[in-house]
């Protein structure tokens, strides 16, 4: 069985016991949080969409993402301009999809 979930705007297909990145969630590292917004389930090859399933998970830790250099420069012009980035990610296991 699995479920596509819009977990923090983006979608993810997730089945039981998978570990995820997402963007960061409110909570402390061990509580469980709920999804919702689940948009369609398969349970084996039964697809159901907008479903009333709800998806349990559990945050194992909140850390930041690799490092992304946006770098912009304009030829002949001199102008130089370095800018990095570290995303701010949660990562959770699927305990349940009920």
């Amino acid at each position: 069985m699995f479920a596509i979930v819009n977990i923090a705007g983006q979608q993810f297909k997730v089945r039981k016991d998978d570990e995820l990145f997402v963007h960061r969630l409110e909570g402390n590292v061990g509580e469980n949080v709920e999804f919702s917004n689940v948009l369609m389930t398969s349970n084996e090859g039964k697809i159901n969409l907008g479903s009333s399933v709800k998806v349990k998970a559990e945050i194992l830790d909140h850390l930041k993402g690799d490092k992304v250099i946006v770098f912009k420069k304009k030829r002949r012009k001199g102008y130089q301009k370095s800018n990095g980035h570290r995303q701010y990610l949660t990562k959770i296991r699927i305990n349940e999809l009920a």
